[in-house]
């Protein structure tokens, strides 16, 4: 699918500043910026590395300046750049004819006094080098004018202050260190390199700002290249961290680059979302280390997370042609099982994963479940079938945080002061915003599935089955008296809180009547449906709490404080779609409202992350998308209902 901005768009600063572009190498690392050439965010650059894939990230090159220069010594420019004082200079976006985008490799184009030039991006997958190339389409002859501007810090941080970096010159351009970390610059063909090392002062990042974040940023050049830009040779920009290997070639690279996205076309996938976020959803398979496999939760700030991954991978990597991909994921997750629990994040440094959480596990068997329906491969479940018995037995007899099944009625119980270990896990130092702790829905409905999934898998295993029917029975039965909100004709989101059982109007019930064994059937789950519909449907995804609680918040601004206040209490997750057109389906099984909910989604491919779904959105017109530009289990939840439409 092609997605085109025309020069209305991408001639008003604030549109083009409104919308990103992402490529990506498998590694977690990736080049980001905006239509407008301006870095809105810390995260933007044309190299971001990981250093320890997929986490370690770093700024390397931040930004190109780019001019064009006239035989007659007039200069034109093509990038733009944003300071501290809201100038933005210089402004080549005001020249921008349009950008397209050809799956996620973006195309930009600008009219230049009767020329046209042309600049591609793209990643080389499985190493950390970006590759732009600049072509003339018509006109005369000019020469090109590149400045790198270099960060060379970690991707969460700013740089403040001049120092810290060497230089060496080479023939095509430069080696840059700085931060322990050794970059390359090198373009093509002939270039005339004039070092000339300075400073660029106080760069502003807009969103920054705007998310109450340190907002500025010092960025070090080594100088100027200039190179003829004649329509017969394109010239290349190479920005890495090895030097370029001997014998490399720009055509090959592309049609490289080409060829994959050509490779994860699906024939059968006739509606159009299908089509793109299947190219979208590729970008969060990434190498974890050198054998292992996962998924970015998104980008451009998370890495892996266990929950989201296990909610992603059964559309991101379970179809002809990638089975090995989601078999190895759920291996890197199973290896990493402690008490009972797969992690919930690894952390952006490298560090030892983190446990604090009680449903990434639960959806593991979700996962497995998807991996066995597509695969057909039983070996994989009988192999690991002690390992999912072990989650079972540490759930039912105690693990961290308090997660545990409480014998009395078969249900699921955890929470610990300081945490929130459900899906809903904003937390702001030490105040957790939706604590949920008790027995919440989502929870007690996937521990029931877990239960029936190893049941199943055990009789099949000819191993003892009879202890998960009776406690997975206790548990339904549990679910039916406890969770039912009569005065509402809908679930409580959990039973058994420190403060009672509580009614509020969230989402999380739906799960419940969405997976592979629904906890609500009948005319409750009707009616839970029913309640869902009117109060938290959106046509990007479900609410996080109804518009009548007085607790709701229908926008996200201001600093983390007032942005995580409001995550998780109000704001559309599109990823909820998945489970509420799951339910719908099931429930009245009309196949024309999902077509016809999805269609919002088309528009969106051309705002915020182009060709891509953000993370949340607001949950009032005009629903401005907000968080991530590209979140794996936004794309992989409606690429799933999409890719069924075929």
């Amino acid at each position: 699918m092609a997605l085109h901005l025309d020069p209305r768009i991408c001639r008003n600063v604030a549109a083009a500043m409104g919308r990103e572009w992402v490529v990506t190498n498998g590694l977690g690392g990736y080049a980001s910026g905006t239509v407008a050439g301006v870095n809105t965010r810390r995260y933007h650059g044309l190299l971001v590395a990981s250093l320890n894939p997929p986490v370690q990230r770093m700024v390397l090159l931040a930004a190109l300046e780019e001019w064009v220069i006239a035989p007659d010594g007039e200069r034109q420019p093509l990038s733009a750049q944003e300071y501290w004082d809201g100038t933005v200079y210089p402004d080549g976006f005001r020249l921008l004819e349009g950008v397209d985008l050809d799956g996620m490799l973006p195309t930009f184009r600008w009219a230049v006094h009767g020329r046209i030039i042309e600049k591609r991006i793209w990643m080389e997958h499985g190493v950390s080098r970006t590759v732009l190339t600049y072509r003339l389409l018509a006109g005369p002859p000019l020469s090109l004018q590149l400045r790198p501007l270099y960060a060379h810090r970690d991707y969460h941080e700013q740089r403040h202050g001049q120092g810290g970096f060497d230089m060496v010159e080479s023939s095509d351009g430069w080696i840059i260190d700085a931060a322990g970390v050794r970059s390359h610059f090198d373009v093509r063909p002939s270039p005339v390199v004039r070092s000339g090392p300075d400073w660029y002062w106080r760069v502003l990042h807009r969103a920054e700002r705007d998310r109450g974040l340190d907002d500025e940023e010092d960025l070090f050049t080594p100088g100027t290249v200039e190179v003829a830009l004649d329509g017969e040779t394109d010239v290349v920009v190479l920005a890495g961290t090895d030097p370029v290997p001997r014998g490399w070639d720009v055509a090959t690279s592309w049609h490289a680059a080409q060829q994959r996205q050509d490779a994860l076309a699906d024939p059968s996938s006739e509606h159009p979302l299908a089509g793109q976020l299947v190219l979208a959803g590729e970008q969060f398979r990434v190498a974890r280390g050198t054998r292992q496999r996962t998924v970015i939760a998104g980008y451009h700030w998370f890495a892996d997370w266990g929950r989201d991954t296990m909610i992603s991978l059964p559309s991101l990597a379970m179809r002809p042609g990638s089975l090995w991909e989601a078999r190895a994921v759920l291996e890197t997750h199973i290896k990493y099982l402690d008490h009972g629990l797969i992690p919930n994040r690894f952390p952006d440094g490298g560090e030892q994963p983190e446990y604090n959480t009680m449903d990434a596990t639960l959806w593991l068997f979700q996962a497995v479940a998807a991996y066995l329906r597509t695969s057909g491969d039983w070996r994989f479940v009988a192999d690991r079938l002690e390992a999912l018995e072990g989650i079972i037995d540490w759930h039912v007899g105690g693990t961290r945080h308090n997660i545990g099944m409480d014998h009395r009625d078969g249900l699921l119980a955890g929470g610990e002061a300081g945490y929130a270990l459900t899906w809903m896990d904003a937390r702001v130092g030490d105040w957790v915003v939706t604590p949920r702790r008790g027995k919440p829905i989502e929870v007690n409905a996937l521990w029931y599935n877990a239960l029936r999934l190893t049941g199943d898998w055990c009789e099949r295993a000819m191993r003892p089955a009879g202890r998960y029917r009776q406690i997975a029975a206790q548990a339904h039965e549990s679910a039916r008296a406890r969770f039912w909100y009569g005065e509402g004709d809908y679930c409580y989101d959990v039973v058994d809180s420190a403060d009672g059982d509580d009614p509020s109007l969230r989402p999380n019930q739906v799960i419940a009547l969405a997976l592979v064994y629904p906890l609500i059937e009948g005319e409750r789950a009707r009616s839970v449906l029913d309640r869902v519909t009117a109060k938290l449907l959106t046509p990007y995804g479900l609410r996080t709490l109804s518009p009548d609680d007085p607790r709701y918040q229908p926008s996200y601004h201001g600093d983390q404080r007032a942005r995580d206040a409001a995550y998780h209490m109000g704001m559309a997750w599109p990823w909820l779609m998945g489970p509420y057109l799951d339910a719908r389906l099931r429930i009245d099984g009309d196949r024309a409202v999902v077509r016809r909910l999805l269609e919002p989604f088309l528009g969106h491919l051309h705002d915020a992350g182009l060709g891509t779904i953000s993370e949340i959105f607001e949950p009032e017109p005009p629903y401005r998308p907000v968080g991530c530009i590209s979140q794996a289990w936004s794309v992989a939840e409606i690429l799933r209902h999409a890719r069924a439409l075929s």
